[in-house]
């Protein structure tokens, strides 16, 4: 069994290092992570120059790219062996709602289903400056990747896994969530470089809009680990009819 581990933080991340080992005495572990922060890199993939590739330490690589490339490079070739699985984390922060739009950490799961591997996105729901509970993440990590060894899902899923700040012990277990959804993100904020030209910064995520029963904010909220089945099907299917009457009109 291999597992392809790969994250948005950097392959020096606390989180990323917590989860190979963790991973570690269920699977041999490869990590193919960005050589920086890439976070809200999303699915993009690097097209316009060549990829460079690096070897920090045994089983443990870095590139020069996104986290869509990682994975892709990883299983597109870079190795002369295959992988059963991908494990994207841990990452530094929630990825609850339409943050899976944006997230790097999510984007490198679907990467991996997009390439016909089973594929997990794990993020601890840090808050800016209190302690990281990152071991807590991990143990998660270990848990549901065992069950799927054990017990193996529908394929094309991809499991958005989201844990609580919390100890262990303090968890209150784990729940199937639906994605919930923020209000519109908070206004740009305006800065000047030290030339005084101006810039600008992307604002803070909304606060939750929808938050309701079965939503991964709300299983947060009250303490419980997320996990929601995500697909990469984004078509709207039961709006085809309604789609088509409309375009016959443009015919009438």
């Amino acid at each position: 069994m291999k597992i392809l581990v790969s994250n948005d933080d950097g392959y020096r991340s606390r989180g990323i290092r917590l989860l190979k080992e963790a991973l570690a005495g269920l699977a041999e572990v490869t990590v193919v992570a960005p050589d920086r922060n890439r976070s809200g890199a999303s699915n993009s993939l690097t097209l316009d120059v060549p990829l460079r590739v690096f070897e920090s330490e045994p089983g443990v690589y870095y590139v020069q790219g996104t986290p869509t490339d990682c994975v892709h490079l990883a299983i597109s070739g870079l190795f002369d062996f295959e992988h059963d699985m991908v494990v994207s984390g841990i990452n530094d922060g929630a990825n609850l709602g339409d943050d899976v739009l944006y997230s790097g950490t999510v984007a490198a799961a679907i990467e991996g289903r997009f390439l016909g591997l089973p594929t997990i996105a794990i993020s601890l729901c840090t808050m800016p400056d209190a302690e990281a509970h990152f071991e807590t993440a991990a143990q998660v990590a270990r848990q549901l990747v065992g069950q799927l060894l054990q017990s193996p899902l529908e394929p094309t899923l991809i499991l958005n896994v989201n844990v609580p700040n919390v100890p262990f012990a303090a968890l209150k277990g784990l729940r199937g969530t639906r994605l919930g959804f923020r209000h519109r993100s908070e206004p740009i904020l305006p800065a000047h470089d030290p030339r005084g030209r101006p810039v600008y910064w992307v604002g803070p995520a909304g606060p939750q809009q929808d938050a309701g029963p079965g939503t991964d904010f709300e299983a947060i909220n009250q303490g419980y680990v997320s996990v929601t089945p995500l697909q990469i099907d984004l078509t709207r299917h039961s709006a085809l009819p309604a789609l088509q009457h409309w375009l016959e009109g443009i015919h009438a």
